[in-house]
């Protein structure tokens, strides 16, 4: 009786260790599970789906659909495996809320310190600067089909879109986005569903272009083409801060998470699928990066310019949606930095170096994301080194090391193989977006109108 009493108390409690003012403030344990899969479905669903029928024109059918499904197992897969491996932690009175205090517990002080927390900084500031960027490029898009004769430069909409992101970037704490991106979900499954509607409209219509389903290039363009496919696939359902999300969680936390990731999931696979497929289908391979692109044509747009209006409109609204929730762990690191736990959060003396530091942080990705603009082939050297490790690398080790399962068993080799297939994905991925990246260069200088 007193054993299971004392478990249930563990259970209850955060680590005995004080909490630090990033993971008191920004961290906090208040939320259900159905926000969890808000938190979850919001870091995940992004307009980086509106890529996927690119994706699928670098594989083909066949390769495509199958990387989406088997991309889809994996990482549900392996942030569950994150989960177990965080719910058995907090058992035993030493709940983890960050990925870098995973990585130190388990693995030791210096790779939470010199490898996890870097990574994730990285990757998660990087995700910043790519959506100050693509919501920049989502207001020129409107602006332009209301004034197809329009000036303004695309540094001018970034700047816009980043003022925007200032005042989003004050929201208190993780939990205090619970509501936002509910609504983020919603507009995550409007923006899709008209992306879908439209490509199966245009495929449909009498001057529906010609469609070619071949995989073009050469043998080496078609392999590279095949590798970066897998890491837009990859990277299109990267979290990595699948511990921060499940920090938000008010204890006990077991079983919790996974009813978060269904929910997650429900949503990824009713939008990736739909708007891969459809895309693909409608255009072959003349998609383009993003299937918006094909919607304006040639000459003309194949839509209805209400249409595109409303679709654009509920894109560049969830992105901001999305890039607040990667300010999270930044913003986390700086409120460690800067903030006193002794003190209330809303002092004086917390709010004023909040104000501050995440005030900068937000202007210096602004001014990034205004001066590349093609900081998509940057965003996918981050995803070869940051996401594809934190995702499906690390959760694997993390897992093998916490519960240590037979050698012998299917559990081990299954996650070994997987983190081996990933850290081969992920040295080969990392070539091919460097590859790119010196392509594209050639054609591209700072502050461009793109």
């Amino acid at each position: 009786m007193s054993s299971t009493t004392g478990k249930e108390d563990a259970v209850l409690e955060y680590p005995p260790k004080e909490l630090d003012a990033g993971a008191l403030f920004v961290l906090k344990s208040r939320g259900s599970w159905l926000h969890c899969g808000y938190h979850l479905t919001t870091s995940i669903v992004a307009p980086s789906l509106l890529s996927l029928p690119f994706a699928l024109k670098l594989q083909g059918w066949v390769g495509g659909v199958l990387s989406l499904i088997l991309a889809g197992l994996l990482t549900f897969y392996s942030y569950n495996l994150l989960s177990l491996v965080l719910e058995h932690h907090a058992q035993l009175g030493r709940r983890q809320l960050r990925f870098r205090d995973m990585a130190g517990d388990i693995l030791g002080p210096r790779w939470g310190k010199y490898v996890v927390g870097p990574l994730q900084f990285g990757m998660c500031y990087g995700a910043v600067i790519a959506g100050v960027l693509l919501g920049g490029q989502s207001l020129k898009f409107i602006y332009l089909l209301s004034n197809p004769n329009g000036t303004m430069k695309l540094y001018q909409f970034t700047t816009i879109f980043g003022v925007l992101m200032l005042f989003l970037a004050q929201i208190p704490s993780f939990h205090s986005l619970r509501h936002i991106n509910l609504v983020s979900l919603f507009l995550a499954l409007a923006y899709s569903a008209c992306v879908t509607a439209g490509s199966i409209y245009i495929g449909l219509s009498k001057n529906a272009p010609n469609r070619d389903y071949s995989v073009n290039g050469s043998e080496v363009n078609r392999v590279f083409g095949a590798v970066n496919a897998v890491s837009i696939i990859v990277t299109t359902y990267a979290c990595g801060i699948i511990p921060e999300i499940q920090a938000t969680i008010a204890p006990p936390v077991k079983g919790k998470m996974f009813k978060g990731l269904c929910v997650c999931y429900a949503v990824i696979f009713t939008t990736f699928f739909s708007v891969a497929i459809s895309g693909y289908w409608a255009f072959g391979n003349d998609a383009m990066g993003t299937v918006l692109a094909n919607f304006m044509g040639n000459q003309k747009p194949l839509l209805p310019t209400w249409f595109l209006l409303m679709t654009n409109v509920f894109t560049v609204i969830q992105i901001s949606a999305v890039t607040v929730v990667y300010l999270q762990p930044t913003n986390e690191v700086f409120e460690k930095l800067f903030a006193d736990p002794n003190v209330d959060q809303f002092s004086i003396r917390n709010v004023v170096p909040r104000l501050f530091s995440r005030s900068i942080s937000v202007i210096v990705g602004t001014f990034f994301a205004a001066m590349l603009p093609f900081f998509g082939d940057i965003m996918a050297i981050l995803g070869a080194f940051g996401f594809i490790p934190l995702d499906l690398i690390f959760p694997m080790v993390f897992y093998n090391v916490t519960f240590k399962p037979s050698k012998r068993g299917l559990v081990f080799w299954a996650n070994t193989s997987i983190a081996v297939a990933a850290s081969g994905l992920s040295a080969v991925g990392a070539v091919a977006s460097i590859r790119q990246t010196v392509l594209d260069a050639k054609a591209y200088r700072l502050f461009a109108d793109i």
